[in-house]
């Protein structure tokens, strides 16, 4: 996947997770949206770690400079046998360069996932509140008609045991 098809895959993920669980319980869209924001951050900050564990796959290049080749010396007329140790050194450091530049060329990229996860969870924490305060309202809400109804209850109660008393 290229780093457009990521950023994509992220979008509708989240979004699809928004409307499955929003149709699975419409009661509690406020939690539906949080959890949507989350896996949204969740799924970001993994692009970016994933990069910066693959920081070699060409698809974070930019396409600017094609890797850097070390030269041979073990190849050169009376000396170059005495110079194979060198090519190893050299072929090392040269490697070691080329890892540099991918890991600087998919640096961008990674941070790129890892602000949008940062961003994503910005926006979740005042979701995160926002669905702790309805929740609590709807929980008091329902409090509040169950001490109703158990009130209800106890006055039949009273009540019956008045219509006993009186008809025996």
């Amino acid at each position: 996947m290229s780093r457009d098809d990521l950023r994509t895959f992220s979008w509708v993920a989240g979004g699809i997770f928004a409307l499955v669980a929003g149709l699975w319980r419409p009661r509690r869209l406020h939690w539906t949206a949080l959890g949507s924001v989350l896996l949204f951050a969740t799924i970001n900050a993994g692009f970016g770690i994933y990069v910066l564990s693959h920081f070699s796959d060409p698809r974070w290049s930019t396409g600017g400079q094609p890797p850097l080749t070390a030269p041979s010396f073990s190849g050169t007329p009376m000396v170059g046998q005495f110079l194979g140790p060198l090519d190893s050194a050299l072929n090392g450091v040269v490697g070691g360069v080329n890892d540099f530049l991918a890991f600087k060329q998919a640096l961008p990229v990674a941070l790129d996932f890892l602000a949008t996860s940062g961003w994503a969870l910005l926006v979740a924490f005042p979701l995160a509140i926002l669905a702790a305060g309805i929740s609590y309202a709807t929980a008091r809400r329902r409090r509040a008609e169950f001490e109703r109804y158990t009130a209800t209850v106890d006055q039949l109660r009273d009540e019956l045991e008045q219509l006993k008393r009186q008809l025996s």
